[in-house]
Formats: C-alpha cells, sequence, structure tokens
C-alpha cells in the first residue's frame, strides 16, 4: 500500500496493464486495448465471409420492418411537431411551403465549425476484396508454353493469383461492394447476442471468437502462444443476460487462451472512468440507452432501466427528417440495406447533429452509393437538425427495428438454469414452482425495459426508485452522460432542464446537473474497466482458465455445463463483486 501511495498513476499503468487486455463489446463497435494505452481501438463489430455461391452482398438475419405503418407515421409526426412547438421551428406540415427555398434567413452555418467536421464530409471507398496469392511454379498447368513461363536464369517463376478474402473485418466489411458474394454479420444487437433461426448460437460464438483474435493479432499485436501471459477484463453492458456472460468468459479463457478474467459492469467501470464513486450513468450507445445509479463504488440493480434505442435510431430519424423537408438529394440511399448509406449517415449525424433553439440547418456533402463505379456527391441543405436527437426525449419520433424474436431452444437448454425451471414426473416444478433463480439466495435482478418512455422519465425513475432523499439529491446533481451519443452538443443542458422539471413536486430537489467529462465520453466505460484492473491487488475475483475449464464446462461437449446452479452462483458472485 506504500508503494501505491508514492507511485506515479502513468508509472503503475505502464507496469500493470501491459499484459492486461481490456474488452468492452457493443452492439455496433467493439473498444479493445491494453490496460497500458491511451485510448482502444474501437472497431465495428461485425465480420464479413465469402460465399462460395454466386451472389451479391447479403446482410444476416436482416429481416427487419423498415416501413412503418399509418399508426407509427401519425404517432411520428405528432412527436415532431412536439418538438418543433419546444425548439420553435415551423411544424411539419408548415415546411412544405419553404422546401426549395436555397437558403433560410437565420442558417446555421455548422460546415466550417471544425476541421473534424469537414474530415466527415469526405467520401468513403470501397473495400478491395481481392487478395493476392502466390502460385508456386509447380502448380502451372502443364500445357502452358515453356518459353513463356521461364526466366533468363532458365527457372520457372512463381505467378500472382487473384482470389477473394476469405474475411473481412470492421469498417472494412461494412464498405464491401454490392455486388461482391459477401455475407455481413454483427454478433450482437440490441444488447443481446443476434441470435435467430438465420443466425443461430453456435455461429454467433463463432464470429465472436473470430473478431475478438483478429483484433488481438492484428491490432494489439499478441501473439496467440503467448496469451497465457495476459489477463482480461470484460466490461460488459448490464443488458448481457447470465448465460451471455458466460459463453463470453468460455471465449476469452477457453478459446482464445487468456490466462485469467474478469467481468465488470459498465455502468460501474463508467462510474471509475470519470473517478466518481456516486452517479447516475446514462449510457447513450448506438442501439441501447441503459440508465443505472452508483452509490460509494457499487452499482444498484433496483435502479437498472434500459431502453431499446441509440445513435443508430438517430441517424434513421436524421433521413426521415430529410425526406419530409425534401432535402435530401434524389440519391437512392437505403441504411437498412446497405451498410456503407449507414456509415455515410452515421458520420453525417456526428458532424452535425446538435440542440438548439430555433431553426438550425447546415450545408453537407452528401455522397451516392447506389453505383459502385461511380459515386455520386451533392451538395445539400440538411433542415431541422435538432429534431433527430431529441428523440431520445420522446422516442415516439424513433421507430426502432421489429426484430424476430430468439429461437425458443435457447431458453430451454437443459443446462441453462436461468429461465426455466426443471420438471419432476408429476409435473411439479422441482423448485416450488419458482424459477430456478428466485429460490436462489443471490436473486439477480432483471433490468427493467421500457419501450415508450423517454430519457427523461428514465433518468428521473431510476434515482427515485433508490428510495433515499438524500441520495436522490446526490444523483441527480451527478448524472454522467457516456457513449457516442452523449457528444451531441445541446444535450446536456436539455437533459438538466427537463429533469428539474420532470421530479415530482413532493420531492425535495431543487438542483439536477449533468457532469461534462473531459474524456471523449465513448470509451470512458472502457477507461473504468482499465482503472478498476490494475487497482485490484488481490484479485480475488478473477476467473483462472484451469478453473474454468474444469469446473465449468465439458471439455469438447459444445459448451454444455457440468452444474448450473454452482457456475452462474460463480459468474454472479464476479458478476457483482
Amino acid at each position: 500500500m506504500d508503494y501505491l501511495k508514492t507511485v506515479v498513476p502513468s508509472q503503475l499503468m505502464a507496469e500493470r496493464g501491459a499484459n492486461l487486455v481490456v474488452i468492452n463489446p457493443g452492439s455496433t463497435n467493439v473498444r479493445m486495448g491494453l490496460a497500458s494505452q491511451d485510448m482502444p481501438f474501437n472497431v465495428p463489430h461485425c465480420i464479413a465471409r465469402h460465399k462460395n455461391d454466386a451472389g451479391k452482398l447479403s446482410v444476416r438475419d436482416q429481416r427487419l420492418n423498415c416501413r412503418a405503418g399509418s399508426t407509427h407515421n401519425a404517432e411520428r409526426e405528432k412527436a415532431y411537431d412536439i418538438i418543433a412547438s419546444l425548439l420553435k421551428i415551423p411544424f411539419l406540415n408548415e415546411v412544405s411551403s419553404a422546401e426549395n427555398q436555397p437558403l433560410p434567413p437565420k442558417m446555421g452555418r455548422v460546415d466550417g465549425l471544425s476541421s473534424q467536421q469537414n474530415k466527415d464530409d469526405s467520401k468513403l471507398t470501397w473495400t478491395d476484396v481481392m487478395d493476392k496469392s502466390i502460385k508456386s511454379s509447380t502448380s502451372i498447368d502443364a500445357d502452358e508454353d515453356p518459353s513463356q513461363s521461364t526466366s533468363d536464369d532458365g527457372k520457372r517463376p512463381n505467378s500472382e493469383e487473384m482470389k477473394y478474402k476469405e474475411m473481412i473485418f470492421g469498417e472494412d466489411a461494412l464498405k464491401i461492394p454490392p455486388s461482391a458474394s459477401y455475407c455481413l454479420s454483427r454478433p450482437i444487437r440490441r444488447g443481446h447476442f443476434n441470435i435467430s433461426q438465420n443466425y443461430p448460437l453456435h455461429q454467433v460464438l463463432e464470429d465472436l471468437r473470430t473478431i475478438w483474435n483478429w483484433m488481438l493479432t492484428e491490432k494489439l499485436l499478441i501473439n496467440p502462444k503467448d496469451r497465457n501471459l495476459y489477463s482480461v477484463i470484460l466490461v460488459l453492458g448490464e443488458t448481457f443476460d447470465n448465460r451471455e456472460i458466460k459463453e463470453m468468459l468460455s471465449i476469452v479463457l477457453g478459446d482464445l487462451g487468456f490466462s485469467t478474467a474478469v467481468v465488470h459492469q459498465e455502468a460501474l467501470a463508467a462510474a471509475f472512468g470519470n473517478g466518481l464513486s456516486t452517479t447516475c450513468v446514462v449510457n447513450i450507445g448506438a442501439q441501447v440507452t441503459q440508465v443505472v445509479c452508483v452509490e460509494d463504488g457499487v452499482a444498484l440493480p433496483h435502479t437498472a432501466l434500459a431502453l431499446p434505442y441509440g445513435g443508430d435510431d438517430i441517424s434513421r430519424c436524421l433521413l426521415w427528417v430529410q425526406h419530409r423537408h425534401r432535402t435530401w438529394p434524389s440519391f437512392k440511399t437505403e441504411p437498412m440495406k446497405r451498410p456503407m448509406d449507414m456509415l455515410m449517415l452515421n458520420k453525417i449525424k456526428e458532424a452535425y447533429s446538435q440542440i438548439r433553439s430555433g431553426s438550425f440547418d447546415a450545408v453537407a456533402h452528401v455522397h451516392s452509393y447506389e453505383h459502385e463505379k461511380s459515386v455520386g456527391q451533392q451538395k445539400t441543405r440538411l433542415s431541422a437538425l435538432s429534431v433527430p436527437p431529441m428523440g431520445l426525449l420522446y422516442p415516439r419520433l424513433l421507430i426502432p427495428e421489429e426484430y424476430p424474436p430468439p429461437p425458443r431452444p435457447w431458453f430451454q437448454d437443459c443446462d441453462d438454469m436461468l429461465e426455466d425451471t426443471w420438471q419432476t414426473n408429476d409435473g411439479v416444478s422441482g423448485n416450488g414452482g419458482l424459477g430456478a433463480w428466485d429460490s436462489y439466495q443471490m436473486l439477480p435482478t432483471r433490468l427493467k425495459k421500457f419501450d415508450n418512455i423517454g430519457l427523461v422519465e428514465a433518468i428521473v425513475s431510476s434515482v427515485l426508485s433508490t428510495g433515499r432523499v438524500d441520495l436522490q439529491r446526490k444523483l441527480f446533481c451527478s448524472i454522467q452522460l457516456v457513449g457516442g451519443v452523449a457528444s451531441t452538443a445541446g444535450l446536456a443542458p436539455v437533459l438538466e432542464q427537463r429533469v428539474l422539471n420532470t421530479i415530482p413536486s413532493n420531492q425535495p430537489v431543487e438542483r439536477v446537473v449533468v457532469l461534462q467529462s473531459g474524456r471523449n465520453p465513448l470509451f470512458i466505460p472502457w477507461k473504468g474497466g482499465v482503472i478498476l484492473g490494475v487497482l485490484d491487488i488481490g484479485r480475488d475475483a478473477w476467473i483462472h482458465r484451469e478453473d474454468w475449464i474444469k469446473n465449468g464446462v465439458h471439455v469438447g461437449s459444445g459448451r454444455k455445463y457440468k452444474d448450473s446452479y454452482f457456475l452462474q452462483s460463480q459468474i454472479m458472485c464476479y458478476y457483482n463483486t
């Protein structure tokens, strides 16, 4: 302990972080890096595999409800008008009269605010899916003319052969030309494994293992044979259930070969990443928004809320708003079918979306990726840029995709004791009719999910559920925004005002503060995982590879667990330590 009092923090990170890998997987991106690094690698969480059959680019399990019905559209238009009245901008039925004007009289020009925003207007380029391979001289056809294949020294040279890359990762996978015969897969969606009839569990796990192995090898430069010298920290969101956590532990300890591993909650890591012990963590991700309160370094499980929308929904809403204003070029933009279009939309949203009162438009370069050989470009006006991010407060403006539910076998695994009860011959549940966890002394709290409440109501509900006035006051004065959408300009002051106005009048709360972070809010949970790992001296909660394989799974039996009661209680101990 005396050493910890005198050591320089940067030296401590360098010493203890050199063999410590921190992984923070998300629905859209995965953040991974050594604890000794200042910033992690942030890579799209996807993989594209080459298909042998001649066909076009396909996206696995992309059966989405892309077309909203009349009821959805009516609710969306109503939400738009509510936001318009708050922001003092024209209502939706009033925009048609001014749609042909080149520029409004009071237009916010944001295209010249910073060099980074100008960079985001740059054209995306298609990924080269071909790879060169050396064809040895022994494989040259026998009927080839020897005079044309023999060098001056009389030896037959090796030749180059072009073939498709078997696998493509990260952003390159999102930029594969539509005509290329690849299948794009995203193993995590809306905070859970992306399991469906078209995307079985074993393939999800294989894709996770392959993506993480590629990042470890190509980005972190860690050789597979040396991974037994490294430990890993999994910083996981509260949406993952116990079995998903177990599967990810099996990947890092069994498949990837790390020596030890530990799991930390994303909300707790976010608090440590900002140096806070008591805070209300609001994690606005790409597809899920989570609200969790932390008191004295302990995440309060009964305060956890999950909202099924995030940055991707704001990007699609941005496109819908521009179509309604008729400011979007005549390009055929299909973000749900062409990943390249979604990538472009996200970049435009990150560069231009912000919340402010009054009419706020901008000029941006929009590109068309409808035709592979010629990428169209048009300088256009983007209107009502404050409306899409306000969808976080009025979620009816955001219409998330409707996904098919996971197949029932995922929940009916006889060795998965999380949800189901085991039946006796007389049909009575072996634990008295309760779920397997309901009779266990460490009852895991189900994460509450709400589809139609806004972010403001979720924050107020989460904080008030603590039940203590002194703690509520602390939490309302320590609201922490993390995640990519947290960087949206103007979001923090709007939340402060709206949360204060939403608190019931009988609550003795006079002040609400949304804290500003000095770090990039996207990487705060990852950085918190680094701090938790470096400061964890005793490592009592760490799981050793040998113990996990011996006590956790039957080797070679497809990850069927020996004792689900023992194993899941063990995981919950690690998860809540």
